[in-house]
Formats: C-alpha cells, sequence, structure tokens
C-alpha cells in the first residue's frame, strides 16, 4: 500500500481529531480531581491571588518552585473569574491541543499526511493517561513542552537564520515556564551546533532573548530575580527539598513509571524506529536529553513523563508508518489496534459524573471522630469556606500541614509566606519568624494521623507552643481543631 493509496484514509481532518482530544482532555481534566483544586493548582492560585489582589509578588507574597508565569496565570484567572480552577483548566488545554497541532505537523514533515496523524492520535490519546498526569492539564510541563514541540518544528522547516532565532525564541519562553525545557533546548542545540554552526548561534540568540524578556518581565513587575533562582532552582536540592531522596527510592520510582505504566505501549515502535535508522538523530538526541533531565530532577512526577510523550509519539508514528507502506497492511486496523491499545482504561471520570448527581454527604463530624479517614477534595473546600465565613477580611489565618486547597477557598492570608509545609533549612527557620511575628487570628492543625507523618517534629512542636501561649481551643470542623487567638 503506498503512500498515493493511502492518503485519504482518515475519514476525518486533523483539525477535527484535534477537537475530539481536546473534549477528552476536557473530560478528564474536570471529571477526576474532586470538582475542586488539586494541591499544586491551590499554591498557584494562592500565590496568584496575592499577587493581584493585594499587590504581593510571588516568594513576597507566598513561596513554591515555580515560574511566575503560573502565578501570572491563576492571578489572572482569580482577578476575572474569582476563586476557580476552570479557566487555568481550559488555558492548558488549549494550550496541550496547540502541541498536538504540533506534532502533526512534525510528523507529516518528516514522513507525510499518514504518519502525521499517527502522531497525532498517540500523542493525543497519551496525554490522556494516568500514569503521565492527564488530569494536571493546568501545569507547568503543559507550556514548557508546548514551546519544545513548537521549538523543535520551527527548527526542523527553519530555512533562513532567522526561522533558528523564532525557534530559540519560544524555547527560551519554554524555560521561563519550567527549567526541565532546558533539556529539549539542549538537545537542539546539540544537533544545530553539529550541523551548522551559524544555526546553533541564531538559535541560541532567540533562547538568550525568550528568557530574558521572561526577566524583563520580573523586574517590570517587582518581583526579586535573587528569589526567584533560589526558591525555583537553589532550594530544590538538599535536606528536605522535593528531591531528597534516597538513590533506592529513586530507582524505584524510575522503574515504575517507566516500566510499570502504559509508557511501555510505545517501546516497539520507538525501539523500531531507532533501529531502522541506526543512528542518534534529532529525536534520539531529544530523547537522551530528557532522560538526563528526568534523572537529575530525580521526582519522577507523573507529570514529567510528559515530556517523553511527544518523542515517542512521533518517533513511533514514522515507524509504524514504515512498516504499513512496507508491508502493505491495513492502515484502518492499525489505527484500531493504536485505538483500542492507547485509550485510557480510568474509572475516575465515571465517578466524577456520579457525583454531579448525586453529591456526597457533609462530612464534618465524621472527620473529627474518626482521625483515621482520608479528607477528600470537597471537605478541603467546605473547611475552607467555613473558615472564610468564621473569620473577618482581614484576619490571618495559619493553617497547619499540607493544606494549600482549604488556604485558597478560606479566601484568608497566611501569616507565613510558607503557607503549604515546606522542610528545608530555610523553609523552617522563615516559617517560625514569620509566625512569630505575624501572630494569626486563626489556627487550623489536623488531627490526621499524615501530619504527624509528613510533618517534621519541630515544626510540629513549634505550632504547638504557639497555641499553648496565644490560643484556645474553638471547635473541630472536618477533622480540624481550630484555635482562635486570645485577645
Amino acid at each position: 500500500m503506498s503512500s498515493t493509496n493511502t492518503e485519504n484514509i482518515f475519514k476525518i481532518k486533523p483539525l477535527q481529531l484535534i477537537i475530539l482530544f481536546l473534549l477528552l482532555q476536557t473530560c478528564i481534566a474536570f471529571l477526576t480531581d474532586g470538582f475542586g483544586f488539586s494541591f499544586d493548582e491551590a499554591m498557584w492560585q494562592y500565590i496568584g491571588r496575592n499577587w493581584l489582589r493585594h499587590g504581593l509578588t510571588p516568594y513576597s507574597g507566598g513561596v513554591d518552585n515555580k515560574s511566575p508565569l503560573i502565578f501570572a496565570v491563576f492571578g489572572i484567572s482569580d482577578k476575572l473569574f474569582g476563586v476557580n480552577y476552570w479557566f487555568p483548566r481550559l488555558l492548558g488545554i488549549l494550550c496541550q491541543s496547540t502541541g498536538l497541532f504540533f506534532v502533526y505537523r512534525i510528523g507529516k514533515h518528516i514522513s507525510g499526511y499518514n504518519a502525521g496523524m499517527i502522531a497525532l492520535t498517540l500523542y493525543g490519546l497519551s496525554l490522556l493517561w494516568k500514569s503521565s498526569g492527564s488530569k494536571y492539564v493546568s501545569y507547568t510541563e503543559t507550556y514548557a513542552i508546548t514551546c519544545i514541540i513548537i521549538s523543535f518544528y520551527w527548527w526542523l522547516t527553519a530555512k533562513s537564520e532567522i526561522n533558528f532565532f523564532y525557534s530559540g525564541l519560544i524555547a527560551g519562553l519554554g524555560a521561563a515556564f519550567r527549567f526541565s525545557a532546558f533539556f529539549g533546548i539542549a538537545a537542539i542545540f546539540f544537533i544545530s551546533a553539529k550541523k551548522n554552526i551559524k544555526s546553533s548561534l541564531f538559535f541560541s540568540l532567540g533562547v538568550l532573548g525568550g528568557f530574558a524578556l521572561f526577566l524583563i518581565f520580573m523586574v517590570v513587575t517587582g518581583i526579586n530575580i535573587h528569589d526567584f533562582f533560589f526558591y525555583a532552582l537553589y532550594d530544590n536540592f538538599g535536606a528536605g527539598s522535593p528531591t531528597d531522596h534516597s538513590a533506592l527510592w529513586r530507582v524505584e520510582n524510575l522503574v515504575d513509571k517507566f516500566f510499570y505504566s502504559e509508557l511501555i505501549l510505545f517501546y516497539p515502535a520507538v525501539l523500531g524506529y531507532f533501529f531502522h535508522t541506526k543512528k542518534l538523530d534529532v529525536f534520539g538526541i531529544w530523547l537522551v536529553c530528557e532522560f538526563i533531565g528526568i534523572n537529575i530532577i530525580g521526582i519522577y512526577d507523573r507529570a514529567h513523563l510528559k515530556d517523553f510523550l511527544p518523542i515517542f509519539s512521533i518517533t513511533s508514528a514514522i515507524f509504524i508508518w514504515h512498516m504499513v507502506e512496507k508491508y502493505k497492511v491495513s492502515l484502518r486496523q492499525v489505527m484500531m489496534i493504536i485505538w483500542i491499545s492507547f485509550f485510557p482504561k480510568v474509572v475516575e471520570p465515571f465517578v466524577g459524573l456520579k457525583k454531579i448527581f448525586k453529591p456526597p454527604a457533609d462530612k464534618s463530624e465524621s472527620y473529627c471522630k474518626d482521625p483515621g479517614k482520608q479528607m477528600d477534595e470537597d471537605s478541603k473546600r467546605k473547611l475552607g469556606l467555613w473558615i472564610k465565613i468564621n473569620s473577618k477580611e482581614n484576619d490571618k489565618v495559619l493553617i497547619a500541614g499540607m493544606a494549600a486547597q482549604i488556604q485558597v477557598y478560606a479566601e484568608r492570608l497566611s501569616p507565613t509566606i510558607y503557607f503549604n509545609a515546606t522542610q528545608t533549612t530555610t523553609a523552617r527557620k522563615k516559617f517560625w519568624n514569620d509566625i512569630n511575628e505575624n501572630k494569626p487570628a486563626m489556627v487550623a492543625i489536623p488531627i490526621f494521623a499524615d501530619y504527624e507523618k509528613n510533618i517534621g517534629n519541630d515544626m510540629r512542636s513549634h505550632v504547638s507552643d504557639l497555641i499553648s501561649k496565644n490560643y484556645r481551643l474553638d471547635t473541630c470542623m472536618y477533622g480540624y481543631s481550630i484555635y482562635r487567638k486570645v485577645n
């Protein structure tokens, strides 16, 4: 079966397929997270809201190890629509859908229309997997990866120096969203340097230009650049940081994410591609750089696996289309196998759909009577709203432990920039100083076992000392002991 005979094998156009995947992403994103903020979304919403509502710039009004660009997304969302998670998710879905289009364009550029459509299908389906963080569409990976995909397309199709510059510019903006984009940038740079020094120079100038625009943005908005690099980079390595794990933990999670997940569905075609090409081409170098990157970060979060999906999708599509042409097999049958094999096997959206028609019962008293219960997302929202109703607008409220969602729904400022437990040496010292200098009007302490398990004894002791001297127990709500300051 030749390329000519199968040109019209797909009954739908690329845009129609992208719209289909957009709708599937929307279902996954909105029906699998308890109809509330995820943990990370809540942190970014809180920091973004403080920025645009109260003039508290990131790292001064709240700390997380992410780019201020993601705080801006959530801050603008709050400014336009109030406390919500739907706007950032829709924006992320549109961004991922843009990435789908450029994955199709890359596949088409390399091996023709059908290869492009296969790549689009593989990428669209793999984005829906639980193992690749399907519901986390609003995360920084979404923006960084889309920029890298577009950058690769511009680089592959470049016909002049200005195209290489544009490729670098877009890649630089991706790095502004997430430092891990530099591993994709490194891949393009290595290939460019090997191929044409002039192209690598213009690409590098574009990267510097894109990141320079980001630095200018921070200066104009009053963000301390030193704070950005400290919290987004330096403070992520060392004791108590997100990367503070043993070698055994890293190996176990590496094996789990790469061999006990849907990623293995890609491996036969990916290996077939590299055996067929018999060289470390642009996609091979891209894959190596991303693999180095995920191991340097060493967290192996599901969302981090998205970095590999474009590479796997494009190389698999090229190889599959090559085999279809070589052995004259039916592309329709191949596509049917792909859809059956790669379609996500998840039940969470159906559980979410059930909650729409049968909302969960209020569990306020049950959590206080049975600390062993796991607090659900709806209860976190309700506790946050209770705190909002039962406190004054200018009151500072400390919610101990890992409670970013509650803090967001409460719409109250925390007395510390570490409103969510972070246990690096710098974080612990700053946390103690902040709550001593800005004693909150209300303190909420979880009675769950997870609080003692996940929060260091020194931090818990400091909170206990604070309430023993200045606070009285008011009530228990949703498994949190509520203390009020004694005047």
